[in-house]
């Protein structure tokens, strides 16, 4: 494992690999065990072309946890914002620091970073897949629910960059992937057609068909970043892929919720689900931050 560019260059035993150490690291944290020798004297370019909470804070404080030095580069104070090839900031960077983790739009100018230097790069974010929140996901679904082995992962809503990398995640782990999305909103069709040949996977316009006996059920805003102008549009079509009572009742009893964040209350959840779900879902925002520490560790170590 060289870099962490999207979860399907990852083989279920390096996921389960990093899955294990974030364990481990979140243990010793709990503990106040001291974990700044992992990463003494390494450090972490942040480039953010996409604002973030969970991505920004969770790198840093990583960092500082494990004794490395967090630099937060903005891409309007970085010469990339204004024009000069990533092949260059690249190499420029690669002479300076020991990783790049970057939160962007195309999926391709994070792979151009890593092709064009010599330093691990961490996929933060794009529009094609979120690898880091997918991680902290399945560290989440394990805690609760003790293994991967039979369960059902149900995903209601655009098939954006989350329904993408969960595919993946399910996938890879053993579990069976529903998803609901209206049509036209599919997630990435060689994906899914991969997914199809790979596991056990299923696809529908029905919300309720797609979480029936569902173990967890996961949702995200629909309209994402970048896409703020077809926000009302997309109320529309979205307005029947709401996670609420009767999607709930048509899961599995004890079925857990998931949302990677931000929630949009009484748009891809209802604020009674959200709140009878919190525990689960913040627990899953906190382990961001274990989850990353053991992609830094296996990466920068």
């Amino acid at each position: 494992m060289k870099h962490l560019l999207k979860l399907s260059d990852l083989s279920r035993e390096e996921i389960l690999s990093l899955l294990n150490l974030a364990d481990q690291l979140k243990y010793e944290k709990k503990n106040g065990i001291d974990q700044s020798g992992y990463l003494k004297g390494k450090s972490l370019g942040m480039i953010f072309q996409k604002s973030s909470t969970r991505t920004r804070v969770s790198f840093e404080v990583g960092m500082f946890d494990l004794g490395g030095q967090p630099l937060f580069l903005s891409s309007r104070d970085l010469q990339i914002g204004r024009g000069e090839p990533v092949q260059d900031t690249a190499r420029v960077l690669s002479r300076m620091l020991s990783g790049i983790m970057i939160r962007t739009f195309e999926q391709k100018e994070v792979e151009d970073l890593a092709k064009y230097g010599s330093i691990p790069v961490i996929n933060g974010l794009t529009d094609y897949c979120h690898p880091c929140q997918v991680l902290a996901d399945l560290m989440t679904i394990r805690e609760h629910k003790g293994s991967f082995r039979g369960l059902k992962l149900c995903f209601i809503g655009d098939g954006n960059n989350m329904a993408n990398s969960l595919m993946v995640g399910a996938v890879k782990m053993g579990m069976k992937f529903a998803i609901a999305c209206p049509q036209g909103y599919e997630p990435d069709a060689a994906l899914m057609e991969w997914a199809k040949q790979e596991g056990d996977f299923f696809i529908t316009e029905d919300p309720v068909e797609a979480a029936k006996d569902a173990d967890v059920i996961y949702t995200d805003v629909w309209a994402s970043m970048g896409q703020e102008e077809e926000k009302a549009a997309r109320e529309k079509v979205f307005k029947n892929f709401c996670v609420n009572e009767v999607v709930m009742n048509a899961a599995k009893k004890d079925a857990m919720v998931l949302h990677c964040l931000p929630a949009h209350r009484g748009e891809e959840i209802t604020e009674e689900v959200f709140e009878a779900h919190a525990n689960e879902i913040f627990d899953e925002a906190e382990n961001r931050l274990h989850a990353q520490k053991a992609v830094l560790v296996k990466l920068l170590k």
